[in-house]
């Protein structure tokens, strides 16, 4: 399969508005460019309006199309600092501070955008740290229901077609969650399936992995993953899980069968969750760099709407493929 065409396919079906308010980063104007020609999404972009289409302009970029908020002069900055204020006056925040923030603070405003249902979701971060992109979507727009944590995927693209869709995998968590707990273990593998069925329509078989297959090694990080596939199993008992699981157990049928013949996802997963990001960082770097497989993300997951981050190197392209990816996930 053809994942970035088939979800391009699947955003111009969705009529979406998403929130780019990177507009000083001429990545993201061309990206808008790019985006609403393809006819993915509306675009919002966050900025002094003759300011960025000046700067578009000078680079030969077309944003005619796309609406352009600035916060001090659209109206809505009262609206939005008193709910930030509202929001965050049990952390000690005042409301000049709400104000501030808001005012100055590209993706807070757009995130609020998100919030009143003025935008259906927003993609940050060429500009930003990932901790604030997640500040943005935690504090405005908040969590998901049932959902304890902000976590998030790779969408891996190999050329091995013979592991999970034709060379698709999913991997998570390889951006957010230093060391997760059991529980919160659970919750990624939950967040992680539904994104894989709602992205690429096809039945989540999840791998919960481990340096131990089955018992054959008895340690702390080992049962972990085992607990943690025990509570999946509890709140989705329909989803196919299993764990704890090695890779090779995970991807290779015959080693699947040989170590967990028992299983139903051993070698043939097509969703691997990592214990910790140590594991899911480097693993997702390596496919990436020695596999030459492409790697989209990190795509976040777990907020009640959906906020994306981006990587500060990201190319146009990039903002494009996860504006889309965004777009698919407002549905």
């Amino acid at each position: 399969m053809d994942f970035i065409q088939d979800i391009w396919n699947k955003a111009r079906k969705c009529d979406k508005t998403i929130v780019l308010p990177e507009t000083e980063d001429i990545r993201t104007l061309k990206a808008a460019e790019m985006i609403m020609q393809s006819h993915l999404a509306k675009i919002i972009l966050i900025g002094n309006a003759e300011k960025t289409n000046n700067f578009a302009k000078e680079n030969g970029v077309n944003i005619s199309g796309a609406a352009i908020e600035d916060p001090l002069t659209s109206g809505k900055l009262e609206r939005f600092s008193n709910e930030y204020f509202k929001l965050r006056q049990h952390k000690g925040m005042t409301l000049e501070q709400a104000k501030k923030i808001i005012s100055e603070d590209s993706p807070f405003y757009g995130a609020m955008l998100v919030r009143f249902g003025d935008a259906d979701g927003m993609v940050t971060g060429a500009n930003h740290p990932t901790a604030d992109t997640i500040r943005a979507a935690v504090h405005c727009v908040g969590m998901a229901e049932g959902m304890s944590l902000i976590s998030s995927f790779f969408a891996m693209i190999t050329s091995k077609k013979e592991f999970g869709i034709d060379g698709l995998l999913f991997y998570a968590d390889c951006g957010v969650n230093p060391n997760p707990t059991s529980e919160q273990l659970a919750d990624i593998a939950i967040a992680t399936a539904d994104s894989f069925r709602k992205l690429v329509g096809w039945d989540p078989k999840v791998a919960m992995l481990s340096f131990s297959t089955k018992g054959s090694a008895k340690h702390p990080d080992a049962d972990k993953v085992i607990k943690a596939t025990e509570i999946v199993k509890s709140k989705r008992p329909e989803l196919m899980i299993d764990g704890e699981l090695q890779g090779d157990a995970a991807l290779i049928p015959s080693i699947g069968k040989k170590k967990a013949p028992d299983s139903k996802v051993a070698g043939k997963a097509n969703i691997l969750i990592f214990p910790d990001l140590d594991a899911g960082n480097i693993s997702y770097k390596l496919t990436e760099r020695i596999a030459g497989a492409t790697a989209l993300g990190p795509i976040l997951q777990g907020c009640a709407k959906p906020i994306n981050d981006l990587s500060r190197g990201c190319s146009s392209d990039d903002i494009v493929n996860i504006t889309a990816i965004t777009a698919v996930q407002c549905l």
